[in-house]
This record gives C-alpha cells, structure tokens and sequence, in this order.
C-alpha cells in the first residue's frame, strides 16, 4: 500500500465536503488570492494558523518556521513578507509564537537538538539580552513562557525594521505590525501589546510591551 494512502483518502473525503457545503468553493480559491493578514508562526504541527483564528484557505498568507523568527538575513522570510507586503497588499503582519514551544524551550534550558541549535542562537541571543528579567524570582509564568512572549516581541520589532517595511510606510502604505502568543492548552491567543502602524511607534511601543512581560497573565 501506499505510504501516504490514507492520507489521499483524507483528502479527497475534504474535497467531497468543502464542496457539498459549498459548490463554488474551489473557484473562488483559484480566482484570487487576496488575504489581509500576513501570518509568520512557529512550525509546530500543533498550532494551525487558519483554524486558531476561523479563516478560510485565501484568507491568511503563511509563513512558519521554528521559533517563528524573523532574521534579517533569511531571504526565504523576507521574500513572503515582501510578496505579502508589495504585492497581496496586507494591512496586517502578525507575528505568533506558542506557549510550550519546543525551540524556545531548547533554548531557554540549553538543551542541544542537533543542527537546529545554531538557528536558535537566535533565541538564546533573546535570552541572554533580558537575563536579569528572566531570572526575576517575583516574575509571572515560567521561564520558557516568559521568553516566548519576549521572543515574539523581538521578532516583532525586527519585522517593523525590515526595509520592506520601513518602505510601506514611507510610501504611507496601512499597514500594522503585531505580536501575539497562542496558548496550547485552552486555544486562545494572548495579545502581547505590540500593534505598531508606523515607524516612530515601534520602539517605545517594543519598550513598553517588554516591561510587561512576567507583570502579568494576558488574556
């Protein structure tokens, strides 16, 4: 048997559906793809972006990979966030990572995975900038979590510094930057209190963002 037969048979029990509870559904993918939102999530197989915030296949442009960075030297990064940007027209980048995320926690405990370690340099630099935050012993949330959430601000931050981005906003394009948290164990995002449409918002914005975290449990 095929190794990926039940997944074909998955599939096409999808397709039967999507189009039994809406005929024109297939058409209207190939028609056009216009989403608003620009998404850049952690690769978990456990966080599926469109489901977490009810949007259809079209509806969400997608970007994932571990630890949801976003490097200023990753041009696969940069060119979904230039695509989205110059050409899909987004009015919003949000930048999501997860509660019990397997790269932040490799990093944050030193716990080596192999290859990956050097891409998550990128997340133990984090660590190492707000150490004396993270140690705070009257801090909320446990560590891991509390570095995600700074995580997230950071990457954040670094979509607003992109030149793509900086560009859009010089040519006073709408366009919001945001980070949020989803927590695996209820389902819910956490907003963060980034939400940026302009570059002179962004660092006391960031600043402020930061000091909240280990302050207090969002909701």
């Amino acid at each position: 048997m095929h190794q990926l037969e039940s997944l074909f048979a998955n599939n096409r029990a999808w397709a039967r559906d999507a189009v039994s509870r809406d005929p024109d559904f297939f058409r209207r993918l190939c028609d056009q793809q216009s989403p608003r939102y620009l998404w850049i999530g952690c690769a978990d197989s456990r966080v599926p972006a469109n489901e977490i915030v009810g949007l259809l296949p079209g509806e969400l442009f997608v970007h994932r990979n571990v630890a949801n960075l976003v490097v200023h030297t990753d041009l696969n990064c940069l060119s979904v966030l230039q695509f989205a940007v110059d050409v899909l027209r987004v009015e919003q980048v949000i930048v999501c990572g997860h509660y019990g995320c397997g790269g932040i926690e490799a990093a944050a405990l030193g716990r080596s995975q192999g290859l990956i370690d050097n891409w998550l340099r990128h997340v133990a630099a984090v660590q190492t900038r707000y150490q004396s935050q993270l140690e705070n012993p009257g801090a909320v949330g446990s560590l891991p979590d509390r570095l995600c959430e700074l995580n997230v601000l950071e990457q954040a931050l670094h979509v607003c510094q992109t030149t793509i981005v900086q560009d859009a906003w010089r040519r006073s394009q709408p366009l919001w930057i945001h980070g949020v948290v989803y927590s695996l164990q209820d389902g819910l995002l956490r907003d963060l209190g980034f939400e940026v449409s302009g570059s002179l918002e962004a660092v006391p914005r960031f600043e402020r963002a930061v000091m909240a975290v280990g302050r207090e449990r969002r909701t």
